[in-house]
């Protein structure tokens, strides 16, 4: 096993477990808050991640008692024009979308509160781990601001009823109403949640990682399209899957009885 821990700007940690990078908001004082410099920082790092080969599974977690509060309010009421809100919001999306179509899956290490934007965040990880105690709101109707972005992330991963009671009342949801909802994907003892989502990400870490980049693309792309298409395209991708080395591998391995030996490609 090899361990790196390194500083990521003031605003993340960024801790390698082998195959597994471990990215921490750092921000506790500000409750993790999604401000202009905190999404730029996590953006870059995944853009650096992205095309880093020697990692195949990335956790997504935070220092202090709250995930994340969802955006800086602070900073959105000292901008004090359209334009400026709006390039707020494209970052945001960027974030999202980036999350979603990085080649490595991204597990949320959710403790404490994933408000609003927070809970964007979570709800655009392909997996999420949360504690007992953690709690998720989408709560921008209590203030004026209907959290619309939110609510793209959130109406992909629950039902319609289930996402428009959170985005019309505000109120909060338990870890276990979450799982049950389909928002997250575990939920874990408080002290166990680290231990899990590690084991969890390296699980993941240990497969093809080209076969999962390949998975994970379809996914998303697939879930859009009507039956048919979904299924036709889906079979297109399995074609070219079976055409790479690992499934070569990996079939050759079944049948001889013995664990692949995994090129990633």
């Amino acid at each position: 096993m090899t361990l790196k821990n390194t500083m990521t700007g003031n605003y993340l940690l960024r801790e390698d477990n082998d195959s597994v990078a471990t990215i921490i908001m750092d921000t506790p004082e500000r409750r993790n808050a999604l401000s202009s410099q905190m999404m730029e920082a996590l953006h870059a790092e995944l853009e650096a991640i992205a095309t880093d080969r020697t990692i195949h599974a990335v956790i997504l977690a935070a220092n202090g008692p709250v995930f994340c509060a969802g955006h800086d309010l602070k900073e959105l009421k000292t901008i004090s024009h359209c334009d400026g809100h709006a390039a707020l919001f494209a970052q945001c999306s960027d974030l999202m979308v980036r999350i979603v179509t990085l080649p490595q899956p991204v597990i949320a290490r959710v403790h404490g509160m994933a408000t609003a934007a927070g809970c964007q965040l979570v709800a655009s990880c392909d997996l999420a781990v949360a504690t007992q105690s953690a709690r998720f709101a989408t709560p921008g109707v209590n203030i004026g601001l209907f959290c619309s972005t939110p609510m793209v992330a959130l109406s992909r991963n629950i039902g319609r009823k289930h996402a428009m009671r959170m985005l019309l009342t505000g109120d909060p949801i338990t870890a276990d109403q979450a799982w049950q909802m389909g928002l997250i994907s575990d939920v874990v003892a408080d002290d166990m949640l680290e231990n899990v989502t590690q084991e969890l990400a390296e699980k993941i870490a240990a497969k093809s990682a080209s076969t999962v980049k390949i998975g994970k693309e379809a996914f998303y792309r697939q879930i859009e399209m009507p039956l048919n298409a979904a299924y036709d395209y889906a079979s297109s991708v399995m074609t070219a899957n079976m055409q790479t080395t690992d499934a070569g591998e990996g079939i050759g391995a079944f049948v001889e009885k013995r664990p692949p030996t995994w090129r990633h490609e």
